[in-house]
């Protein structure tokens, strides 16, 4: 698949780029897309559920009252679970939340992403930029003159741009990701993704056969 490439004014430059068929043209397998989105929600999750048991309730340290002839019965703390104000039976504790994902099955989910984006003509390349004085306003306005202001967009770039950052920070539909470090997530969760002219290669020594 042929795409043009566009400068940030968003005219097409006249240059072609070609999309890796072993990339942006396989046959997706929706299945392990549900799988890589689930580990990455799973690792996502806190897990800071916690609630205290009869050892980390405070008090109950003296038994209430005597073992024998009172009728009722023994009782050594009172901090038991059957007693109001005692610890809680298996309640929950603070632990990691962990789903992991073999290597090639998080390739092949990000290989599916891309190919269901470059079926849906979701992909743009553009020329590689940077913004000097890191202002929002001049993303915003590379934004609007690709004519994706109203969308949610991924920005894949091909190294870290601290300038690129800091202009897209106060922009809610604007993610900027490094070319080999997006998530099946982050390529399903926007309406476009503007590539980089640069950021191909990294896609390719990443994800390519």
């Amino acid at each position: 698949m042929e795409l043009d490439v566009y400068n940030i004014e968003g005219t097409a430059t006249g240059e072609k780029m070609e999309l890796p068929d072993s990339i942006f043209n396989i046959e997706p397998n929706d299945h392990v897309i549900y799988q890589a989105i689930r580990a990455q929600m799973t690792r996502s999750r806190k897990g800071t559920a916690s609630s205290k048991n009869r050892a980390l309730v405070r008090g109950g340290g003296r038994k209430p009252w005597r073992q024998k002839g009172r009728g009722t019965a023994r009782a050594g703390t009172s901090r038991s679970p059957l007693w109001v104000g005692g610890g809680r039976t298996f309640g929950p504790q603070p632990h990691e939340y962990r789903f992991k994902l073999p290597k090639k099955v998080n390739k092949l989910a990000r290989r599916s992403a891309y190919t269901y984006k470059a079926r849906k003509n979701q992909i743009i390349i553009v020329e590689n930029f940077t913004i000097d004085n890191a202002k929002t306003k001049e993303m915003n306005l590379i934004l609007k003159q690709l004519s994706m202001d109203k969308s949610k967009v991924l920005l894949l770039v091909p190294g870290k741009d601290d300038s690129i950052l800091l202009a897209s920070k106060n922009i809610p539909k604007l993610t900027v990701r490094m070319a080999d470090t997006p998530s099946t997530y982050d390529i399903l969760n926007s309406d476009k993704l503007l590539i980089q002219k640069d950021s191909l290669d990294k896609i390719k020594a990443v994800l390519g056969s």
